[in-house]
């Protein structure tokens, strides 16, 4: 199984030790989700789960254990020794515990209002964009290698070009949720037309984004959608295979992800919309422009009269030279 899902499973768990980009977490998840999407397993994908799940269990946080607690609770093939490791079947008596209800979150506290520092107060007052610096930057970005591309997120954010709003959170919510599912399915229709949707972009922007084989456009929309991290890692194992099968590119693109800045990823969102008036402009431009040329020619290859106003008529001769009269 571990084959067939992870074929750098082992490079994956190594290089977490040594870079310090925990991956584990995603890594649990996504063999859950796998595991618990089949009915019916063989007797070494049994092994493999229990082996892996049983590992990693005790390597996550909370919030991950609970999550694959939860899911593994109500499926009926998951392995007794997983469901032991999870505090679900009593030792002796081989049944499941009941879980417990989950305790509310309590309120986050009010956090103090401050007064702007000098520095938003910059940012408050920061420049729209012109199509044309939009299309640039667009441009510029899909042009260039990984660490030129890593260089340009850097330089936006203490950029004064004026950023795209947020996306207003139960929106981007939703779209965490749908992205994810279709990435899982293998979905590119659909994924790409929610992307273009919850980020108010056009198909061809859309499609250029989901379609670039760096994986810095996707990592800078899922910015701007404020995705968690481990979502994005699912998306990029499932949605990127190409990207999900190479350990040093999750790795490359987790860090980049992780140190990613929201107003990078806005800035560089309203250079993707930007840049679609610019194309729209030079389109009509260009229409504009071929209509003028078409009608300055049409006026002036116009048959002009024979006789102008105020000339003498032509007086036609015969063959002779003499005026015939």
């Amino acid at each position: 199984m571990t084959k067939s899902l992870f074929p750098g499973f082992d490079g994956l768990m190594s290089l977490s030790r040594r870079e310090g980009v925990d991956v584990r977490p995603t890594l649990l998840r996504v063999l859950t989700d796998l595991y618990v999407q089949t009915r019916v397993h063989s007797d070494d994908e049994q092994r493999q789960f229990i082996e892996l799940a049983t590992r990693l269990i005790d390597q996550v946080d909370d919030a991950t254990r609970a999550a694959i607690k939860a899911k593994l609770a109500v499926y009926p093939q998951t392995p007794v020794p997983v469901l032991q490791k999870l505090g679900l079947v009593a030792a002796q008596e081989g049944r499941r515990i009941p879980l417990a209800r989950e305790i509310p979150a309590p309120a986050p506290a009010c956090s103090p209002v401050r007064a702007p520092t000098e520095a938003e107060q910059r940012m408050a007052a920061n420049m729209a964009m012109q199509p044309k610096d939009a299309a640039e930057i667009h441009d510029m970005f899909f042009r260039a290698s990984a660490s030129e591309r890593a260089l340009i997120l850097h330089n936006l954010a203490q950029t004064p070009l004026k950023a795209a709003p947020r996306i207003p959170t139960v929106r981007a919510k939703r779209a965490f949720q749908i992205l994810e599912m279709a990435a899982i399915a293998g979905d590119v229709e659909s994924f790409t037309l929610e992307l273009g949707d919850s980020l108010i972009l056009p198909s061809r922007v859309a499609a250029q984004i989901v379609d670039d084989a760096g994986g810095e456009a996707l990592a800078v929309a899922a910015r701007a959608l404020d995705m968690p991290s481990p979502n994005f890692q699912r998306i990029l194992l499932f949605f990127k295979p190409e990207i999900g099968n190479s350990v040093n590119e999750v790795y490359r693109l987790s860090r980049l992800y992780d140190r990613l800045d929201d107003r990078s990823a806005l800035v560089m969102l309203a250079a993707w919309r930007g840049s679609t008036l610019a194309v729209t402009r030079a389109k009509y431009q260009s229409s504009l422009h071929d209509g003028e040329r078409q009608r300055a020619r049409a006026g002036a290859s116009q048959t002009r009269p024979g006789v102008q106003p105020g000339s003498s008529p032509t007086v036609r001769t015969g063959t002779g030279g003499s005026s015939d009269r």
